[in-house]
């Protein structure tokens, strides 16, 4: 219709009209492509999420303050991170990840965006599969990020995003607050499960009492699982863990492995202020 409309204008003009009009007539059909030129830009220019999924705007600031400088990073589907829609105790939200399909994992962390502490934990496997079950506190909605290292020096980020109310990391935890932390502080629970028919791998569960302070409440210092360390019966490293200030009060967690470890396990560690954790845990 435009072509059509134009030359029928063109006919009825003066030859200096009809040379104006053909010359306006190629001047829009060439400029046409320039109209989406600042979209273009506009896509490349405007996306300071560094090509997230999830377009957080936190994730390069993330990448710069927990990889180094010439970490390759790559998002990675393969990395399974279940989390509810909803965290409906902002306290307990609970998330289990399973990087098994990327092969030898040297070592996980976990971060989340729009915490106040963003590195909720690091986790290498050792004898352990690269999978990890858990709770952890969240301040409000946002995606939660598993990185895994790769033994050709690759991280690998899996990803989900959970909605909040939010607050779970500026209140204080059940025990600080009705004060019976200081009669339970480090002690341990935790049992060997064996392979079954909904679950191929044995599973270690293991629950610490501590109250996990984030330091974000007022009058109440951090106060922190720092270090865990699961041997077996011959004293071989099974898996390493180290918590930080946004795992929830009391923490639980599972660790998944091919093969049933001679026990009985040991569990050791400390936290933040050197009190010692030493348990032993039944088959």
């Amino acid at each position: 219709m435009m072509f059509s409309s134009t030359k029928q204008s063109i006919g009825k003009k003066s030859p200096l009209g009809v040379f104006l009009g053909i010359v306006l007539l190629v001047s829009n059909f060439f400029a046409s492509p320039v109209l989406s030129a600042p979209a273009e830009l506009g896509a490349v220019k405007g996306d300071l999420t560094g090509g997230d999924p999830l377009g957080s705007m936190q994730w390069p600031d993330m990448k710069g303050q927990f990889f180094d400088a010439d970490a390759k990073t790559v998002f990675d589907s393969r990395i399974k991170v279940t989390v509810p829609l909803f965290a409906e105790d902002a306290m307990n939200v609970p998330v289990s990840f399973d990087a098994s399909a990327l092969g030898k994992v040297k070592k996980i962390v976990v971060l989340v965006d729009r915490n106040p502490i963003r590195k909720v934990l690091e986790f290498i496997p050792e004898k352990a599969k690269p999978a990890l079950n858990f709770r952890f506190k969240l301040e409000q909605a946002s995606p939660i990020r598993v990185a895994a290292l790769t033994e050709d020096g690759v991280w690998h980020v899996g990803y989900a995003f959970i909605e909040a109310a939010g607050g779970g990391c500026t209140v204080p935890g059940a025990t600080r607050a009705d004060g019976s932390w200081p009669q339970t502080l480090n002690k341990v629970a935790g049992k060997m499960f064996d392979a079954n028919q909904l679950r191929d791998d044995a599973r270690l569960r293991v629950q610490v009492s501590h109250p996990m302070d984030t330091g974000l409440v007022a009058g109440v210092p951090a106060f922190y699982i720092e270090e865990m360390i699961l041997q077996d019966k011959n004293k071989q490293v099974l898996a390493k863990l180290y918590p930080f200030e946004p795992v929830s009060e009391n923490p639980l967690f599972s660790f998944d492995f091919d093969k049933k470890p001679v026990g009985p396990i040991s569990l050791v560690g400390r936290d933040n202020n050197g009190n010692l954790i030493d348990a032993k845990v039944t088959q």
